[in-house]
């Protein structure tokens, strides 16, 4: 018997006629390679579908509000308000911000809050909370020194399915440059994020409000508002773009058609921030809120927003800006009344300048007092912004600490830096303080533009004069979008290399002035802090601090960290 063998890889193929025993014939390999065919590819997950991440089980919920886990296990400090930070005194910061994002969403929403931080959470138990939660929508607050490790959680949740999205005081000014190495954000919320989220939402789910509150305030700062923002040519190319995306007629928001990053006209500020309904402080760990120095739990109340000082490393330029919105004192109080029902009877009245209207402060104590709440509260203030009056005032009503922001000790310094007071003003205004029953909490920039050695030197005397109780010395950030920041770039202060991770208030490695070095900046904060902390004063204001075991334990944590940090 013969077989025909076409040979393939000549190209004068011949037939051969060969005679094959039955072993061979046996063997398939003789037979003609087939033709070359076009491919077609399985799709195994069209069959296994409701086996995996691509449903949603029960219990899940529309959005989840997160303060993601930290990279290195510690307490860092994320905020609307403020930048992030590494929290050398352990501070919980309450986060205030989501529980108003969540009240802006009831009750159309199923919300959900992750304080990863408060709740001592590492990353593999917040996947396991993802996976079990599973939120269509997925928010989080970047800083600046946490951003990698922020949108680690970004990609997690757009992993599972969900839209992901991003607000606070580094993806405001850096947006271009926050959405293009992290392709998994899907938006970014610019400036206030509550009404661009809220009109988000609901255009994504088809869903109207039910509070008139809300409803008022989308009127008031949504496209209807048009006018009010940029020039004509502005106002016309955003009008005729609303009809390419339900994206676009969204101030405030930052979106992706494609490869292409749009960035909408910015959203008016809120007009009355006593439209803005009670923060969901409820969803918040209460328990887990801890401060130095205070017995129990404790959270924010947010007074009001902005601040008429044009100090120019402040993140106020970022967020709330010039104007100040100050809520009424009765709406202040209602909240207080709230979170005492709560079990919550220590507050920090959280501002950009709590003292920023005298009449203000005024009123909101004397109804404090007038309603006998049984609270005990701290503010922040400037050492022009006060008088022994008020301050007596204050004291009275339950006010047992004021945190000052003192900066530097030097007048050029200080009026470089637009901060603008006077160092006799100082003196007076924590001596009034004081005679109050009021407690110190001083804060100083080491590093500022005009620094030197010698002004350094000064403001540590300086700040050892003063009657302060506690004080802690960071070192200037220059923060995207300060004016500050825009000085350092102009300037080429920045070090080569720098990543966004190191800009910290806690950290030197991005300056390099001309007469000075971050590595003589690093040196010159970590001696502040210890000449300052050990001294017979502060010494026996931390051994107050131990008044309970949390305290306790906690104290000796602050003391540790704050010894292995002098002497680093």
């Amino acid at each position: 018997m013969t077989e025909e063998i076409r040979p393939q890889s000549t190209e004068t193929a011949k037939t051969v006629n060969i005679e094959l025993s039955p072993d061979i014939r046996d063997n398939l390999g003789t037979r003609r390679v087939p033709p070359l065919r076009p491919s077609n590819f399985p799709d195994a997950g069209a069959a296994v579908q409701t086996l995996t991440s691509s449903t949603r089980p029960a219990g899940t919920v529309d959005i989840m509000l997160v303060n993601p886990p930290t990279a290195d296990g510690a307490i860092w400090i994320r905020s609307q308000h403020r930048v992030g930070r590494r929290s050398r005194e352990n501070m919980i910061w309450p986060q205030v911000s989501l529980a108003q994002l969540a009240a802006i969403l009831s009750p159309e929403y199923t919300v959900e809050i992750v304080d990863a931080v408060a709740m001592r959470m590492g990353w593999p138990e917040f996947e396991k909370i993802l996976e079990e939660k599973r939120p269509k929508y997925y928010l989080t607050q970047v800083t600046a020194p946490t951003l990698r490790n922020d949108m680690y959680g970004v990609f997690l949740a757009k992993c599972l399915g969900a839209k992901t999205m991003a607000f606070g005081t580094h993806v405001t000014p850096m947006t271009l440059e926050s959405m293009r190495p992290f392709p998994s954000l899907d938006f970014i919320l610019r400036g206030e994020p509550e009404m661009t989220l809220r009109e988000l939402l609901d255009k994504l789910e088809n869903k109207t409000p039910s509070n008139p509150h809300v409803i008022k305030m989308l009127a008031e700062t949504s496209k209807t508002q048009i006018k009010r923002v940029g020039s004509k040519e502005i106002v016309d190319a955003f009008t005729e773009s609303t009809d390419n995306s339900p994206y676009a007629s969204i101030l405030g928001l930052a979106w992706r058609q494609g490869e292409e990053i749009m960035i909408n006209p910015d959203r008016p500020f809120i007009p009355n921030l006593d439209d803005l309904p009670m923060p969901k402080h409820e969803l918040l760990p209460l328990d887990k809120q801890r401060m130095p120095m205070i017995k129990g739990p404790f959270t924010f109340i947010v007074t009001s927003r902005g601040c008429p000082a044009g100090c120019k490393y402040c993140i106020k330029h970022v967020t709330y800006q010039n104007s100040v919105r100050v809520r009424s004192a009765e709406n202040i109080v209602a909240e207080l009344e709230y979170l005492v029902s709560l079990g919550i009877h220590n507050i920090h009245m959280y501002a950009d300048l709590f003292t920023v209207n005298r009449e203000h402060v005024i009123n909101l104590c004397n109804l404090i007092i007038e309603r006998k709440l049984n609270i005990a509260w701290m503010c922040n203030s400037r050492v022009d912004y006060v008088d022994e009056e008020m301050l007596r005032l204050m004291g009275k009503a339950g006010c047992w600490m004021i945190s000052w922001g003192i900066e530097s000790a030097n007048e050029q310094i200080l009026k470089r830096a637009r901060k603008g007071y006077k160092k006799e003003q100082a003196f007076k205004a924590l001596k009034w303080s004081k005679a109050a029953g009021i407690m110190n909490w001083g804060y100083f920039i080491i590093g500022l533009p005009g620094e030197t050695e010698e002004s350094i030197r000064e403001t540590i005397d300086y700040a050892k004069q003063l009657p302060l109780d506690i004080a802690l010395f960071h070192i200037a950030a220059p923060y995207p979008g300060t004016p500050f920041f825009y000085e350092v770039v102009e300037n080429n202060w920045f070090r080569p290399g720098t990543k966004w991770e190191e800009v910290d208030m806690d950290k030197s490695t991005v300056l390099d002035y001309g007469n000075i070095s971050a590595e003589r900046l690093e040196y010159w904060q970590k001696r502040a802090t210890r000449e300052w902390s050990l001294r017979p004063g502060p010494m026996l204001t931390f051994l107050k601090g131990l008044n309970t075991w949390e305290g306790t334990k906690s104290a000796i944590n602050v003391g540790w960290q704050m010894l292995q940090f002098a002497k680093g």
